[in-house]
């Protein structure tokens, strides 16, 4: 008995040091000399779980890279936590820009849920992917959810935004400054340069997958559409020489701005229950179309050089 339980001991497929070892890392490695359902019951036995560079970079949104420690199998996944925040606070924000069943005010009456939805699931998704190493959507995520944050708190009286634009003699101040051209034409400035951030997201994004790719592509015209909205109101509302013309085109960049979303919005969902379904081995997946297979990094580059050499 004592003999068997040593030679067990020997297989390294079998000890806790050995590449069975359940490692996002390093790929496993069976013995040769094992059979296909042999292997497959150890595997099932041990509760290891072998993962590909294409399912990494599917639940994690980042090409599989190398951390120090064993983070990733202590903790869950933050990606899917904070897309579902992103989602939740830009789906009905898409809706009440196109103006569905009579709603408006810009989603000021989602200013709650851009607070705790889009600010908070999205920063503390922010601060999972950083504990677990993925640089990537660790920056993602805690810029979106600045966004949401700051997006929130532009809404609200307190913070003063649009109050400090205002006539605080008017008896519908602070709200009066909302209507003004300096408010509108400064915060489009900030809706310009989140769209260069996406800009460069889509760009980076060529290394991870096609419906991510795509998430960022649509979020480019969106933030300028609504750039373009803001600064035509902001010429509407110029006291000396008003254009009051302007309304009616801003209308259209905002609810154009809406539809982009939208499509915005169902990718996301797309990838939000693609990446659950992964991560519950699911008996069905949906696919996102793997780019890093034909984006190659640096590294890979380079391996191919020396391994040609």
């Amino acid at each position: 008995m004592a003999d068997t339980y040593s030679a067990a001991q020997t297989n390294t497929n079998l000890s806790p040091p050995g590449p069975m070892e359940k490692d996002f890392e390093n790929g496993y490695h069976l013995d040769g000399e094992l059979d296909t359902d042999t292997a497959l019951r150890k595997i099932q036995t041990s509760g290891s779980i072998s993962i590909s560079p294409e399912l990494f970079e599917k639940i994690y949104l980042s090409p599989q890279n190398k951390v120090a420690g064993d983070l990733r199998k202590t903790f869950g996944n933050p990606t899917p936590l904070a897309l579902g925040g992103f989602l939740l606070s830009l789906t009905p924000l898409s809706c009440d820009l196109m103006g569905w069943r009579g709603a408006g005010g810009n989603g000021a009456a989602s200013t709650g849920v851009y607070f705790f939805f889009g600010g908070l699931l999205m920063i503390l998704g922010s601060l999972g992917e950083f504990i677990l190493g993925n640089t990537f959507p660790f920056v993602v995520f805690g810029t979106f959810g600045a966004f949401w944050l700051a997006y929130a708190a532009t809404l609200q009286p307190f913070y003063n935004a649009y109050g400090a634009y205002g006539d605080p003699t008017a008896e519908t101040f602070p709200g009066n400054g909302l209507e003004t051209r300096g408010f509108n034409a400064s915060f489009a400035f900030f809706l310009v340069f989140m769209g260069v951030l996406c800009f460069l997201y889509m760009i980076l994004a060529l290394r991870t997958n096609l419906v991510f790719f795509l998430i960022f592509l649509f979020l480019v015209p969106s933030f300028g559409l609504l750039a373009g909205a803001f600064w035509l109101l902001a010429e509407d509302f110029d006291p000396v020489n008003p254009n009051t013309a302007n309304a009616a085109t801003a209308k259209t960049c905002i609810i154009a701005a809406g539809a982009t979303t939208f499509v915005v919005d169902m990718l996301g969902w797309y990838i939000f229950f693609a990446i659950l379904l992964a991560s519950l081995d699911f008996p069905f997946q949906l696919s996102v179309v793997d780019l890093s297979r034909f984006v190659k990094g640096a590294s890979d580059k380079a391996r191919a050089r020396e391994h040609q050499a």
